[in-house]
């Protein structure tokens, strides 16, 4: 391949040999940083999972490739992480209460944010924990307002589990069974280096880009006096009412 003549350290080998089972460690670190903080909107989780998957394909120096071991481990390792992610955020929104909510508008904290996720629950209920996990920031938000508002843990639990099973292992193996379409696995094997790249520089980019666009729409809605929570009254208004947690998915009515 030209491009690892060109640069010695692309070689897929050398890469597969570097990374092992750090790899797996980092993905399992954001996909728990995405459930489990506050921070995690950040991070494309739903793109890194399939990567991850298409990469426990047999490459070049490592028969069970990126991460050296069954892609079976790999997607059971990474839906733990997120099982373990949701708890933690429950647990934090459980502890710290309203308070959580206090924080001004920053490129780590947006109410709006909190506010969509707030409709998801209005919307679909406890299930929120479930299908949350399929949308990008209210998956962060929703085990937080979830804890804040007291939803009965052994629920929360089950529906978290769930969610995880779904989304974790079950996108990690959608990711590993794409590779088995011809045209795609060829792909991997040959561009793996390239592919390894753009993951983790696109990674950068993506979370860098978010920050900054969260920055500018937070100075935009503090200096036009919006949804800037600044006091524990209003704060509260933020906190669910622990019957949404009972609820059924609501239908749009015509």
């Amino acid at each position: 391949m030209v491009h690892t003549a060109l640069i010695p350290w692309l070689d897929p080998e050398t890469i597969i040999a570097g990374a092992g089972p750090w790899a797996l460690l980092v993905v399992c670190g954001i996909v728990f940083a995405e459930t489990g903080l506050l921070v995690g909107f950040l991070l494309p989780g739903d793109t890194l999972l399939v990567i991850s998957g298409l990469l426990s394909h047999p490459l070049p120096g490592s028969p069970e490739g990126v991460f050296g071991i069954s892609v079976w481990w790999v997607a059971l390792l990474i839906g733990l992480a997120a099982f373990l992610g949701g708890e933690a955020g429950y647990y934090i929104g459980h502890k710290a209460g309203p308070a959580i909510f206090e924080r001004k508008e920053s490129g780590l904290f947006s109410v709006k944010n909190v506010e969509r996720t707030n409709a998801f629950f209005e919307r679909f209920g406890g299930l929120t924990i479930i299908l949350a996990r399929f949308v990008p920031i209210v998956r962060t938000f929703a085990p937080v307002a979830a804890g804040v508002g007291h939803m009965p843990k052994g629920k929360y639990t089950l529906y978290n589990f769930i969610g995880a099973v779904l989304w974790g292992f079950g996108l990690t193996m959608f990711g590993y069974a794409i590779g088995f379409i011809p045209f795609v696995a060829d792909l991997v094997k040959e561009y793996i280096d390239l592919i390894l790249l753009a993951a983790v520089g696109g990674t950068a980019l993506v979370t860098l880009w978010h920050y900054l666009s969260e920055r500018h729409k937070a100075k935009k809605a503090a200096a036009a006096g919006e949804d800037v929570i600044t006091d524990e009254e209003e704060a509260e208004q933020l906190v669910l009412d622990a019957d949404v947690f009972e609820r059924g998915p609501k239908h749009d009515e015509h």
